[in-house]
């Protein structure tokens, strides 16, 4: 690669050698075959003119090149890797202990009771009483009366009536129209008002109105009525009931207790993940020419952690039997005479005056004077000062054409003939004959039969069991399974991805700067030779100044 890049730098410098060591008049820029050695007299006229001359430049040119470099490439290898899981398994073991469940027994006890019982017994009493009985009558009276009875009569008419034709036509017009455009302005204006006030007075009026005045009559009646008078007898009876004697006695009582034990549990720790590195290995390096250092694979492994112990308490049961004082009432029936009094009760009639007053209402002018109010408004002026708006219209003239349909009416005489209905009232004498009826009370006696009940008292003994509920502790061993956790270990294989570099030649493209060397006209100003130079080009026997 050097020496291709050399080839042309050495070519460049060459060719600015040659042009350095060619010959050439006036500092070798060019060479003139006549430069006034043949005709000296045309330089005394023109000692200077413009001449081509070809000279030659490097040109740098972009080229491009294909070349091979070589790239590594990640390559992914599947391998497998045993490696060890812990699996949690959930194994039981069973754990016995002692509870005591209470057992409850029913019982029954005869109790003896005397109940007194009531016995109902039903009497009769006549009662007599005054009924006003209504005795309703039918009368009869005729009325007179006028109703107005309409006749209808059908007319008929002839109506004469003018009908209007519509002849439409179409035209159009030019109107010339203004719009007011509106122009607003702010003024303020004070505005007179009147607010009524309201001025109140007191007055009064006399009202005269009518009272009901109740007035009050006193009347007697006398009224036979049935009391019954208690008579009291005083009874014995044997009474059985029942007295609760305390007996001391001494029971032995199992006591449920315990204590609390620490109960130390392994717990397997869970499985953690590590990233390991494997042992790297050295490999020779083209690119750099030595041999690099490349470290080993990272892989994660699944780490089993050590397990951990946990305390907790657990209860232990345990049952002591003791000894407790107790007390038993036991029942003794005790009989004893228990004197009750009986009540019966006797009928006896009696009659009393009894006084009820009557009123009736006595209507009564009377007058009072009310207190009124009166409201009166009173006018008052007042003013404010109002902003207002006003708009004022500018007119502006505009044309339109309108195309407007006119209707001409033509009349038309038609005729009708018309039915109507006349009513005329004719009035009409009738009568009817309206019932009515009147209702009259006439006072009745009657008797009418009391049924009454009277109640006494029967004693009676009853039996009857009441239940009681003893309780007694019966002990009971029951097994409960209690679960714990184990990590097993179980051996699988897991496929990982392994990284490796490949070599790998890629062809590119490559641009370089070549250079170029070109030939290019120029224009030059040439200044003549003076005339020593023109013996100088005889003696020298050359045909052109400095050639």
């Amino acid at each position: 690669m050097r020496t291709r890049m050399g080839v042309p730098l050495v070519a460049v410098l060459l060719a600015a050698c040659m042009a350095d060591m060619a010959s050439a008049a006036y500092f070798g820029v060019a060479s003139y075959p006549n430069c006034g050695c043949e005709d000296p007299v045309a330089y005394a006229c023109d000692p200077c003119h413009t001449v081509m001359r070809t000279r030659r430049r490097v040109v740098w040119e972009q080229q491009q090149q294909t070349c091979l470099r070589t790239v590594y490439e990640r390559v992914c290898e599947q391998q497998v890797v045993n490696c060890v899981k812990y699996v949690p398994e959930t194994c039981y073991r069973e754990c016995a202990y002692t509870v005591c469940r209470p057992v409850y027994e029913t019982h029954y006890r005869t109790c003896t009771y005397r109940v007194c019982k009531p016995v109902w017994e039903t009497h009769e009493r006549t009662i007599c009483y005054t009924v006003c009985k209504p005795i309703y009558e039918t009368c009869q009276r005729t009325i007179c009366y006028t109703v107005c009875k309409p006749i209808y009569e059908t007319c008929q008419r002839t109506i004469c009536y003018t009908v209007c034709k519509p002849v439409y036509e179409t035209c159009q017009r030019t109107i010339c129209y203004t719009v007011c455009k509106p122009a607003y302005e702010t003024c303020q204006k004070t505005i007179c008002y009147t607010v009524c006030k309201p001025v109140y007075e007191t007055c009064q009026r006399t009202i005269c109105y009518t009272v009901c005045k109740p007035v009050y009559e006193t009347r007697q009646r006398t009224i036979c009525y049935t009391v019954c008078n208690p008579v009291k007898e005083t009874c014995y009876r044997e009474v059985c009931r029942t007295v609760c004697k305390p007996v001391h006695y001494q029971k032995t009582v199992e006591v449920c207790c315990g204590h609390w034990e620490t109960e130390v549990t392994e717990c397997p720790s869970p499985v953690v993940r590590k990233c390991v590195r494997e042992p790297g290995c050295w490999t020779w390096d083209p690119c750099c020419c030595r041999c690099m250092f490349v470290p080993g694979e990272c892989k994660v492994v699944e780490v089993q952690c050590p397990p951990r112990r946990v305390c907790r308490k657990v209860w232990v049961p345990e049952v002591h039997q003791k000894v407790i004082d107790c007390v038993r009432y036991e029942r003794e029936v005790v009989k004893c005479q228990v004197p009750y009094t009986v009540c019966r009760m006797v009928p006896e009639q009696r009659t009393k005056v009894c006084t009820y007053t009557v009123c009736h209402m006595v209507p009564e002018q009377r007058t009072k004077v009310c207190t009124y109010t009166t409201c009166r408004m009173v006018p008052e002026q007042r003013t404010k000062v109002c902003n207002y708006t006003v708009c004022r219209m500018v007119p502006e003239q505009r044309t339109k054409v309108c195309t407007y349909t006119t209707c001409r009416m033509v009349r038309e005489q038609r005729t009708k003939v018309c039915n109507y209905t006349v009513c005329r009232m004719v009035p009409e004498k009738r009568t009817k004959v309206c019932n009515y009826t009147v209702c009259r009370m006439v006072p009745e006696q009657r008797t009418k039969v009391c049924a009454y009940r009277t109640c006494r008292m029967v004693s009676e003994c009853c039996t009857r069991q009441v239940p009681y509920t003893v309780c007694r502790m019966e002990k009971q061993t029951c097994v409960k399974r209690v679960p714990y956790t184990v990590c097993k270990p179980v051996q699988c294989q897991r496929t990982i991805c392994v990284w490796r570099c490949v070599p790998k030649q890629v062809e590119c493209t490559v641009t370089r700067c070549v250079p170029r060397v070109i030939c290019e006209q120029v224009p030059v100003q040439v200044h003549c030779c003076p005339p020593s130079l023109f013996r100088r080009c005889r003696f020298a026997g050359r045909g052109s100044c400095g050639c």
